[in-house]
């Protein structure tokens, strides 16, 4: 076994004394940690009280036969690695094991180079297994809905409508504004979908000139047009058995309209230029800034196409709409940021906060992102993110929360005194020599209270 693989644990259940200290001390020299107990009632209850990697048990063990032993463990670890040992060859008892999920079925006397082979593949699947649950975990967190942050009402209905969707072939339209995050909510729905194991294409409308769209799309093959040095495939033959997601598909002529709309009908088309009919099997997921709606209206966009689209839709909220996921997601861009420059800040401050909850943010969650990036970027070195480190188009841009302040009578003074602080830090947009000057107060006076408020 690899020095840096973890031991793996053996449960051995058998009655014979002789033939339980051979294979322990087998198992023992090929680095394996091994209990070993007599009787099934014994085994029962190690495989509650811990996990193991491996059982090997007499199939008549004493109270509780080995077939009953196996059921336990693989309610425990339903990877484990089990070997069933009998006095006498059974072939019936032998295939009925191997069919409830055994690994191997052996008659004693045992052979333990035979028993350690085994053993040792039994292990080696039982880790790959795991690597895989481990890689996917990581997958649904970079990928999944882990990759969606907010626990706003409006962001709960958008988690709720993708877990829905994802297990169904449905053609799914995504509106929102630009920023607000389509492309994660189609990534969501691919990952959270059978087809998460296929390709996962993505194509932008608005990104590619007109001409070469199509191209894009549906491929070409040599020849089909000037430059066209070889054959090329389209992001739908790329996406065969898995999702292609089209981001601002309300920028498509007219002519690739049509196109599209006998791709979702049929699953077929040909490339540029040539003549054969390729079939594919691609869920599509669609995006769009612009209310296709309106633009079906003023006969901008084929209806037709607009209804085949919209079989099911996702309204994404704007980031002015859920103001309260901005905490959340600023502290999660802050990490971010951090990893991906070598920067270490703080935190953020409240009064630096409270500044990005007032800012209107008509770049939606992409803008928070960038700015946040921005800020910590030039942030010094171990502090945290204040309200000086906002950009001065949010500052300028913010308008204060109130313009006047009500106290509540038998307010203690040292409250009164901070809520007023504070309240005109706000108004004086986080400028101390304006707050101390509107407070009538010295700059180092007003240093102090700060401090001592904490503000």
């Amino acid at each position: 076994m690899p020095d840096e693989a973890p031991v793996a644990s053996v449960l051995l259940v058998d009655q014979d004394p002789s033939t339980s200290r051979e294979i322990v001390s087998f198992l023992e020299s090929q680095g394996y940690e091994v209990e070993r107990v007599d009787d099934g009632e014994k085994a029962y209850n190690r495989l509650d009280s811990r996990p193991f990697d491996v059982l090997i048990t007499d199939l008549n063990a004493h109270r509780i036969d080995g077939m009953r032993l196996m059921a336990v463990a693989k309610d425990r670890n339903t990877e484990i690695c089990v070997i069933l040992i009998t006095e006498q060859p059974d072939v019936e008892r032998a295939t009925e094991a191997m069919r409830q999920g055994a690994y191997d079925f052996q008659t004693k006397p045992l052979n333990l180079g035979k028993l350690g082979a085994v053993i040792e593949r039994g292990v080696g699947r039982q880790r790959l297994v795991l690597e895989q649950h481990e890689l996917r975990r990581r997958l649904d967190e970079q990928y999944g809905l882990g990759n969606l942050i907010g626990r706003s009402r409006q962001m709960i209905t958008v988690y709720a409508a993708v877990r829905q969707i994802a297990p169904t072939k449905a053609t799914v339209l995504i509106q929102g504004e630009t920023g607000t995050g389509k492309d994660l909510i189609a990534q969501a729905i691919h990952n959270s979908s059978p087809r998460r194991d296929a390709p996962f294409v993505k194509l932008n409308c608005a990104s590619i000139p007109e001409a070469l769209v199509e191209s894009e799309l549906f491929g070409h093959v040599s020849g089909a047009f000037t430059g066209a040095t070889h054959s090329r495939q389209g992001r739908f033959e790329l996406a065969d058995g898995g999702t292609l997601f089209l981001d601002e598909v309300g920028e498509l002529t007219p002519a690739l309209q049509s196109k599209l709309l006998r791709v979702l009908e049929h699953q077929q088309f040909e490339r540029l230029g040539d003549s054969r009919t390729i079939a594919v099997d691609v869920r599509l997921i669609a995006a769009t800034n612009r209310s296709l709606e309106r633009m079906v209206e003023s006969g901008g966009f084929r209806d037709d196409l607009y209804y085949r689209l919209r079989v099911v839709t996702i309204e994404v909220p704007t980031l002015r709409d859920r103001r309260e996921d901005i905490p959340l997601l600023a502290n999660h861009f802050i990490g971010e940021a951090c990893a991906e420059n070598g920067k270490s800040v703080a935190g953020i401050t409240r009064n630096a906060m409270d500044l990005l909850m007032r800012y209107e943010w008509p770049g939606n969650v992409r803008e928070l992102r960038n700015i946040v990036e921005g800020m910590v970027i030039m942030a010094r070195e171990g502090r945290a993110l204040d309200a000086g480190d906002v950009p001065q188009h949010v500052r300028k841009s913010t308008a204060p929360e109130v313009s006047e302040i009500r106290i509540l009578t038998g307010t203690p003074m040292s409250e009164v005194e901070r809520i007023v602080i504070e309240e005109t830090m706000k108004v004086c947009d986080y400028n101390k020599e304006r707050c101390a000057k509107t407070l009538g107060i010295g700059l180092r006076t007003l240093y102090r209270k700060l401090k001592a408020y904490d503000l």
